[in-house]
């Protein structure tokens, strides 16, 4: 029961005033953006944490790809010559690897079966700094299962597909006992090669220049002569006796 005076029974005002309803608003509105602040920096923190997972597993993707490539191209019955090139573009470390595989026509003529290209490129077009990794597939096999099934349908007949954008290093080099050759043009196929790369933006270093520092790279040796017979060196240690591991080396 409301009294006249504008009291209910136990004494109260009845409805709120202006002020009591600014006073809610406010600390509503104060409640609010301390939700919006937790809830933006909870999602910064997911989307660096995804930013490292998929730095992480670019790189492996990227590497696995170009192991099915060579898997694919180096078989029985079939001629395959591997050329690797290592140069600077824009100041960036990029590699090509052209993978070319051959047979014989009823000429003893030798065709081109397969050719598959692996190519760091500079482009002034990208949206990225660093350089856009190609992947080019031709020759008669015409099909490709490995990117064909991912490809949009303008991509279908360029023979240069990109891969990836934002590559600060891109590097495929030879083992060769301790050295490490840039250039491969030998009819010859390598024991194998070490592929490198890497998303991370180069730092400066004491000399000047800038690099990509080995901890951010991803690297991935692949043997193209499985059957080869691994030598071993084994370690001595101080006292003269042979210590029970032993340290592959490629030769």
């Amino acid at each position: 029961m409301m009294r006249n005076d504008g009291l209910d029974k136990f004494g109260w005002r009845g409805g709120l005033s202006l002020a009591e309803v600014l006073a809610a608003l406010v600390i509503g509105s104060m409640v609010l953006i301390a939700l919006l602040g937790i809830y933006s920096r909870a999602e910064r923190a997911t989307a660096a944490v995804n930013r490292k997972l998929d730095s992480s597993r670019l790189p492996g993707e990227i590497l696995q790809r170009i192991a099915e490539d060579i898997d694919k191209l180096i078989s029985p019955g079939s001629e395959t010559k591997i050329t690797i090139e290592n140069k600077l573009k824009h100041g960036y470390p990029a590699a090509r690897m052209e993978i070319v595989r051959t047979i014989k026509d009823s000429k003893n003529k030798d065709v081109t079966l397969e050719e598959i290209i692996w190519q760091g490129y500079y482009d002034i077009e990208s949206d990225m700094d660093g350089l856009v990794l190609y992947r080019g597939h031709s020759g008669i096999t015409s099909e490709d299962k490995l990117l064909d099934d991912q490809r949009a349908e303008w991509e279908k007949g360029y023979p240069m597909v990109p891969i990836c954008s934002g590559v600060m290093f891109f590097e495929i080099v030879v083992p060769s006992g301790e050295n490490l050759l840039e250039k491969w043009t030998s009819n010859t196929l390598p024991k194998g090669i070490r592929v490198s790369i890497s998303f991370t933006e180069p730092v400066k270093t004491p000399d000047g220049d800038y690099e990509v520092m080995d901890e951010y790279k991803t690297t991935r040796t692949i043997a193209l002569d499985r059957t080869r017979s691994i030598k071993f060196d084994l370690i001595r240690e101080k006292d003269g006796q042979d210590k029970g591991s032993a340290k592959p080396k490629v030769r």
